[in-house]
């Protein structure tokens, strides 16, 4: 079975426990959006954007699948989330500049190389950030975002994902 059809698949279960299988495939769909290699949201054949609803489906999965943990840095600096959704890593190879001052990236957004992050921002699971683009200060790069190359700074407030838009399936 493909990739989406597993999610599919386990998003249709509303189990109320998961195991290390469901959390196995859940790391592998949470990975693919990381790699840029499956987008919350894609253009049409005849140009319109689209939501890719099974990818909507895994998100959301994620969320409903995760467990409430510690995540703190320091004991002095405490956050609490779903263990299904660290903070990214982040490496020098991965050629994205994070300027030092609150910003952090959601495990699951796509960032790809060149992109600048000006502080304090932050790019949330599902997200989609492609080359040549800044996030400037006070952005909120939301849920399923889908940001092309080149784009115009993102700035002075939230940019709204796909899955919060009323965006239609894509075929």
């Amino acid at each position: 079975m493909s990739l989406r059809e597993r999610v599919e698949a386990l998003a249709a279960q509303r189990r109320e426990r998961y195991g290390q299988p469901e959390r196995t495939l859940f790391a592998e769909f949470r990975a693919a959006l990381a790699r840029g290699e499956i987008r919350a949201a894609g253009v049409a054949g005849d140009g319109a954007w689209c939501v890719n609803a099974w990818v909507k489906q895994g998100i959301l999965l994620g969320f409903r699948m995760g467990v409430l943990t510690d995540m703190s840095a320091h004991p002095t600096l405490k956050f609490f989330d779903k263990d299904t959704y660290p903070v990214r890593p982040t490496t020098l190879a991965d050629g994205v500049r994070i300027v030092p001052g609150g910003s952090s990236i959601r495990d699951g957004a796509y960032v790809a190389p060149g992109v600048v992050c000006m502080p304090p921002m932050y790019v949330n699971v599902g997200a989609y950030v492609d080359e040549g683009t800044m996030i400037d200060s006070h952005a909120l790069v939301g849920s399923c975002a889908q940001i092309g190359k080149a784009g115009a700074p993102v700035g002075r407030g939230p940019r709204s994902g796909a899955c919060s838009s009323r965006s239609g399936p894509c075929p």
